[in-house]
């Protein structure tokens, strides 16, 4: 029989314990440079943003005024249209999505069984990863070609519930998870009906993170462009009403001012009149600085929107 010292064994030891401190601070270093690297183009892009957009956000009317009479020639405006159209948009998708997609997941958590419940995960897993475009086009087809509908900010809204859906049914089945099952067992214990008990107890418990999902998922659509460019033209001018007429929206009015810059140096700048042609402008091309500000006044309000759902979700009573 072999025998081995203490000694030895202790060097064996220290020299294993050496080695793994060695590759856990490479390992450490190889993710804080990842993170560096993932971390350097949002950097860039917020600078970029921030700095070329914070001095219109702060300038007199950006808040309070539309784009009514102002071409690219022309200093001033605002994106009071741009911003009472995407929120029109968005409340209107999220109070037909909202339903719809916490009795999804619901079902999914406390009746899922059997084949049905298999093809509405595989469906949402399939609305997932569905692109805006093909959402867009999906409801073009069906409204406007089928049915000889007109462009309007409901089939906006009718679009975006297509990309809503999926993040709210998530985080639903993710929060009503995390609710122990002591507590449905208790209340069964008691004789409460299943149903009863996912109103009073499940879904109460789950509440604040439920709120959370579906403020993520107002994020989500709220700077969506393609159901825009392809369901509802841009109008300048303020229109609050969903079922006809074009519509502003921060993506919409970012979009019509790259349009108003020149694609070249030395190139004419130019605007678009009423009916679509272009029309010289000038010299003098503000436009940028109205993209600039409309790409800054997006990120603020996304950014406040995560910052709700962030606060929201600290407060959460759900408990693993």
């Amino acid at each position: 029989m072999t025998t081995i010292s203490p000694a030895a064994s202790g060097l064996g030891f220290a020299k294993a314990r050496g080695s793994r401190k060695v590759k856990n601070n490479a390992a450490t270093g190889v993710m804080w440079l990842a993170f560096g690297i993932a971390l350097v183009p949002l950097v860039w892009l917020l600078w970029t943003v921030i700095s070329k957009g914070n001095h219109v956000i702060f300038s007199s009317g950006w808040w309070t005024s539309d784009q009514a009479g102002i071409s690219s020639s022309v200093q001033g405006g605002g994106v009071s249209a741009a911003i009472i159209g995407t929120a029109e948009q968005v409340a209107l998708c999220t109070v037909i999505s909202v339903p719809i997609a916490v009795l999804v997941g619901v079902y999914l958590v406390e009746y899922g069984r059997g084949p049905f419940a298999k093809i509405t995960t595989f469906m949402v897993d399939i609305l997932t990863g569905v692109p805006s475009i093909v959402a867009a086009l999906f409801i073009y087809a069906l409204f406007v070609t089928t049915f000889g509908g007109i462009r309007a900010g409901w089939l906006v809204s009718f679009a975006l519930v297509i990309l809503m859906i999926p993040v709210i049914v998530r985080t639903t089945e993710e929060m009503l998870r995390l609710v122990p099952n002591e507590l449905r067992e208790a209340s069964y214990a008691l004789g409460i009906p299943k149903w009863k008990t996912i109103m009073r107890v499940v879904i109460p418990t789950a509440f604040s993170g439920l709120i959370t999902g579906i403020v993520l998922g107002i994020a989500r659509v709220a700077g969506e462009t393609a159901p825009l460019l392809i369901l509802v033209g841009y109008s300048t001018t303020t229109n609050t009403n969903l079922l006809s007429g074009f519509q502003s929206s921060l993506p919409g009015f970012i979009n019509a001012q790259f349009i108003n810059i020149n694609s070249s140096s030395g190139k004419t700048a130019y605007h678009l009149d009423a009916n679509g042609n272009q029309v010289a402008g000038g010299a003098s091309n503000f436009a940028p600085d109205r993209l600039w500000g409309a790409a800054l006044t997006l990120i603020i309000i996304v950014m406040a929107l995560n910052l709700i759902a962030r606060l929201i979700g600290r407060r959460s009573k759900v408990s693993s």
